[in-house]
Order: structure tokens, then sequence, then C-alpha cells
């Protein structure tokens, strides 16, 4: 599973913006909504932490946060397509990545409701940034496309935290899940500073 998560990174970080988005006249709106998440290391790195750390917290944590995500992403969306003016929209989600991470290296430990409000807040950028790209694409389905990659790479920071925690135990599991975390607010300090 590590090996597999670590080609996922590498490939996520040999990524260029010239891939950065699908024409929806060649792919589809579906396809080019799909693909606007997984071309961006800042929405990759923060989705799949919001997975991770939902799977820290456990119990309803793990349903709850990432569905709030998915939720308020949308509702970013909406701003977006209603010409609603919303500030430092690249600043909050390099800042999602560089907070997700600390939160999960320093293993904090909120409530599903509290969680929820965290990840929601920076979701609302997310989902705006998604939507001032929507360019030709037909909202609704470009709206379902990055809605299920976000769904996909919550799920795989869900099964990242997981498998630590089955494979390496517990304690070694949530050690090696913090370094995960401290290695994500490093990434985005460096998109923050343009190092990356």
């Amino acid at each position: 599973m590590l090996t597999v998560t670590t080609a996922a990174l590498l490939l996520a970080l040999d990524v260029t913006p010239a891939f950065a988005h699908l024409s929806p006249d060649e792919h589809g709106s579906f396809m080019a909504g799909f693909t606007h998440p997984l071309f961006g290391l800042d929405h990759i790195l923060a989705m799949v932490a919001v997975g991770l750390w939902a799977a820290m917290l456990g119990g309803r944590a793990v349903w709850i946060v990432p569905s709030a995500f998915v939720g308020m992403m949308a509702v970013g969306f909406a701003l977006a397509m209603s010409g609603i003016g919303l500030p430092f929209v690249e600043p909050a989600i390099l800042a999602s990545v560089v907070v997700l991470g600390l939160v999960i290296a320093a293993a904090i430990q909120l409530p599903a409701f509290a969680g929820a409000i965290l990840v929601g807040a920076f979701a609302v950028f997310h989902g705006y940034a998604h939507g001032t790209e929507l360019g030709a694409a037909n909202a609704l389905p470009y709206l379902a496309g990055f809605a299920a990659a976000t769904v996909l790479l919550h799920a795989a920071g869900i099964g990242l935290g997981l498998a630590l925690g089955s494979g390496l135990g517990a304690t070694t599991g949530r050690w090696a899940a913090r370094a995960l975390g401290g290695a994500t607010a490093l990434l985005g300090l460096g998109l923050m500073t343009g190092a990356m």
C-alpha cells in the first residue's frame, strides 16, 4: 500500500500546469471536472489529508468530515456560478494544505461536527476555484466530475489511514500518519512560497 501511495505522490509532483485542464469540447464536461482536482497538487494534498484525518478521528468522522468537504465544495461552486466574489481563494486553498497537514501532524482530535466545520470552511474555497475555471463545460456534469474525484481522493486518504493503522499497528501507524501530515504541511508551505 505504501508503495502505491508513494508512486501516486511522485506522479502528482510530476504534473505540470500545462496539463491542468481537459477541454470539455474534447473530453466532456464530466471529465473536465473530474480531472480538475487531480491535476492540482494543492487540491490533491488537501483532499487526501481530509480523508487521512477523518480516518485518524475514527467513528462517525470517517464519513461526516469528508461529506462536509464535498457538500461545502458544492456551495463554493454555487457561489462562483452566481458571480459572488470570494477573496483570497488561492491563499485559502494553500492554507488548507498547511493547516490540514499540521492538524494531522499534531494528531488533533475534534468531534466529528467540529472537524466538519473546519474542513467545510476550506472546501468553500476549493469549490469556488473549480467554479471559476468552468470554461465551456456544462455546470452540473462538471460539478459531478470534480465531486467524484474529490470523493476518490478522500477515500484514498481514509484507506491510507486505515492501512497504516492495520499494517503497522495502532501506535506506529499513528506516528506514520503524523509524519505524512508533517510532510503535507511542508509541501503546502513550499507551494505558498513558490518553491514547488
